[in-house]
């Protein structure tokens, strides 16, 4: 008779259970009694399954006198039972630890998730030219007053849809202005929210649409034709200075480039919307004062030179991509001191006509605050690395805020 090898493992969570197969090779004579006693156990195993928790199965074969080698196996079997428990235990306690961890930084990463998207966007619309620009329409509409009395609530209605109306052009051509240059923007600006990747295409024109058909709607209701007009020459001229279409991204030839930074900065804010506030919301005749021409004079400066400097860092960009800035025409070093030039110009012209004032504290903020302006951007200046683009950056990051300071100085320039 061959030998009956018996080797199955014992599986207690099944609801058939079946008898074990014990891993020894039994002589023939001994086969069949040993066979009938295991046989046995579990008949008294599934009679008492019920009531007999498999914990204690070690006390049974003591009882019943069985050979060693069952008894071993009986053994074995309440060890694995108890390492079983203990892993099953440790491991319902771990997955509870891991799921409550994993709760927490899901929570936290949700957060964070919210504030990265607002910070995308505030990056996308360039905040701080749209704070500037608020700031140059507040200062215009101010300089329009006469006396105490023009400050009404339809000044601060009047004033609330003309910053709304900037703001929302302002957004529309930093908008455009990026998704054109992606390709660019990859070799100069890596960091900025489009090719760097944490904004897509797809909610870049999205956002810029909106920005587009929100600042139509509002000159489209307001009866204000200074305001309509300004807002369509912001749209039209940041357009025509952007986009990719024949005739049009004049941009790439610095002189129509310049053109279009001035058209804004230099006559639709100081002009048009002084006059806005001039004639929609104080009633008053249609008049440039002289105050109004040295405002847009001055600023007419800025935006030449913010046209130039801003293309200061990005000339191995435009180099490759054909656009043909001054920078890169001229150089880095010729075009950085002529921006410093003409502003030390502009704030000289503005010590003389503060000296010429016959009002004494026209004459002082004139001449001490451009003085001091005028002296902090030399030695700003001085100190800037031409080969750092960083270094650069910062400095035309300077020159904005310069740029607001003397808005700020705008409403008291009555000489």
């Amino acid at each position: 008779m061959k030998l009956m090898p018996f080797g199955s493992a014992l599986n207690p969570s099944s609801s058939s259970l079946r008898p074990p197969m014990v891993s020894t090779a039994l002589s023939p004579c001994h086969a069949t009694v040993e066979a009938s006693r295991i046989d046995q156990v579990w008949k008294t195993i599934r009679l008492n399954h019920s009531i007999v928790s498999f914990g204690r199965l070690n006390h049974l074969p003591s009882k019943l006198n069985y050979p060693e080698s069952v008894m071993k196996y009986f053994t074995d079997f309440h060890g694995h039972q108890r390492r079983r428990k203990k892993f099953l235990a440790n491991a319902t306690i771990e997955f509870s630890h891991d799921s409550h961890v994993s709760d927490v930084i899901r929570s936290q990463f949700e957060g964070n998730s919210l504030g990265a998207t607002w910070d995308v966007i505030y990056r996308y619309s360039k905040v701080y030219t749209l704070l500037g620009n608020a700031l140059s329409i507040v200062s215009v509409s101010l300089l329009a007053i006469q006396k105490l009395s023009d400050f009404t609530p339809l000044f601060f209605v009047g004033l609330t849809q003309a910053v709304i109306g900037g703001a929302l052009a302002n957004s529309y051509v930093a908008g455009l202005n990026q998704l054109s240059d992606i390709e660019i923007d990859k070799i100069n600006k890596p960091h900025l929210p489009l090719p760097s990747g944490e904004l897509s295409v797809n909610t870049a024109i999205q956002l810029t649409s909106l920005y587009a058909i929100l600042g139509f709607f509002l000159g489209w209701c307001i009866k204000s034709w200074p305001l309509k007009l300004g807002l369509f020459l912001w749209y039209a001229f940041g357009t025509a200075y952007s986009v990719n279409l024949p005739l049009l991204r004049w941009k790439r030839i610095p002189a129509l480039a310049t053109f279009c930074v001035w058209i804004v900065q230099g006559a639709i804010i100081p002009i048009v919307f002084h006059l806005h506030a001039q004639k929609y919301i104080l009633g008053r005749p249609l008049l440039l004062s002289k105050h109004v021409i040295f405002v847009s004079g001055i600023m007419s400066i800025y935006a030449v030179v913010a046209s130039l400097f801003k293309d200061i860092p990005d000339v191995k960009g435009d180099k490759i991509n054909g656009v043909n800035s001054l920078a890169s025409q001229m150089g880095i070093k010729p075009v950085f001191w002529l921006c410093i030039g003409l502003l030390e110009m502009a704030y000289g012209v503005a010590i003389l006509i503060g000296l010429s004032s016959t009002r004494f504290w026209i004459r002082l903020i004139m001449v001490i605050s451009h003085s001091i302006i005028g002296f902090i951007l030399w030695r700003k200046a001085n100190l800037v690395d031409l080969k750092n683009n960083a270094a650069i950056e910062s400095l035309y990051m300077f020159i904005w805020k310069l740029h607001g300071v003397e808005y700020l100085l705008v409403p008291f320039l009555r000489f």
